[in-house]
């Protein structure tokens, strides 16, 4: 079901307004600093926190209308929701955790562990259901999480930074996994998180949001490559890049190949940082895999840095100290080999 959301909460000294539309089967990632207002977002759309103005309706439930006077509580909305911390239950086993809010709304026991079980399965963790929480992974403790969120048929799932708990290695399959399960929900996500590369591997489109506000909005490729604020162009400067996985290498769409320190198959993202750019007046000598000649299009002060966007072979964002910018004699037009080691490439599949 879609999710349109148009609400005002006064949070002290900060207030969030937001007005969010959501399709169905569409997932939006909300993207922001610390204390931006995407947890108070989360909230309301959870039921745990009553806006002071606005509207929530989920398909043709209206789930919040202040000035109706209407207030869905948390237990009575049709939602799943996934947290950086698991947080199940430690005192049951993995599949009464998934069956627990089956039961709360009076489904049997028997079937309602069925249905975990089926759950558990689909999130690949179907011989851990005896298994208490604590005996768990990260990444094992974030699938039964998903499956606990997805077992009830949602109509709008909520996942507040799910990934960010996880080691580099547990988060790049995890991400994979949760990709894919999101493609398959026909429900509107929500995704809050402050990385940009779980937004932009995630999600269909994305907000930003400072001080309570949205200050952009578009998809990933659109919001990456035209930031409207220094917060958005510090946070989301990578270039994302699609192609195909080859072993250690991957073979990019728009040609060219980006060596990789993680084995990777089929079709894939590659996401390369700004800061992993180095910027050389010829080709480099030593260990990185990566080398490329490239032209520098634009070059933008960010307060200690510099921001050169590169054309090339592979199509970069480097940020430089204005040192050596000045040392390297950078003028837009100016060619440049650009560097980059394999083990500061992010690999996702697409």
């Amino acid at each position: 079901m879609s999710l349109t959301a148009d609400v005002r909460v006064d949070r002290g000294p900060l207030t969030v307004e937001l007005d969010l539309e959501v399709a169905d089967g569409e997932v939006l990632a909300v993207l922001g600093p610390n204390g931006a207002g995407k947890s108070t977002l989360l909230r309301v759309l959870a039921g745990l926190l009553p806006p002071d103005d606005g509207r929530v309706v989920v398909g043709s439930e209206t789930w919040d209308d202040v000035p109706a006077g209407v207030h869905v509580p948390a237990h009575e909305r049709r939602l799943g929701m996934v947290f950086q911390d698991h947080l199940l239950f430690p005192h049951l086993s993995v599949t009464d955790n998934v069956a627990f809010g089956l039961r709360t709304r009076g489904l049997g026991k028997p079937a309602a562990r069925a249905a975990a079980r089926d759950w558990l399965a689909r999130v690949g963790i179907a011989e851990l259901g005896d298994r208490r929480p604590g005996r768990l992974s990260g990444g094992q403790a974030q699938r039964a999480a998903l499956a606990r969120a997805l077992v009830g048929e949602p109509a709008l799932l909520l996942l507040d930074e799910p990934l960010s708990a996880l080691d580099a290695r547990t988060r790049l399959t995890v991400r994979a996994e949760l990709r894919r399960h999101l493609g398959e929900f026909p429900g509107s996500t929500v995704l809050v998180t402050h990385d940009p590369v779980d937004a932009m591997a995630l999600a269909d489109r994305v907000v930003v949001v400072e001080e309570g506000r949205v200050v952009q909005a578009g998809t990933p490729a659109d919001v990456s490559r035209h930031p409207r604020t220094d917060y958005v162009a510090r946070l989301v400067g990578l270039a994302l890049l699609p192609g195909t996985g080859e072993g250690t290498t991957v073979r990019l769409d728009g040609g060219g190949r980006v060596a990789v320190a993680e084995e990777a198959a089929g079709p894939v993202f590659v996401a390369v940082r700004p800061e992993s750019v180095a910027l050389w007046p010829a080709r480099p000598e030593g260990s990185p895999r990566n080398v490329w000649p490239a032209r520098l299009v634009s070059a933008t002060p960010h307060g200690s840095t510099v921001r050169c966007e590169l054309d090339g072979e592979v199509p970069l964002v480097a940020d430089v100290t204005a040192t050596a910018f000045a040392e390297l004699g950078l003028a837009p037009g100016t060619p440049v080999w650009a560097s980059v080691k394999a083990s500061d490439v992010a690999v996702y599949a697409r």
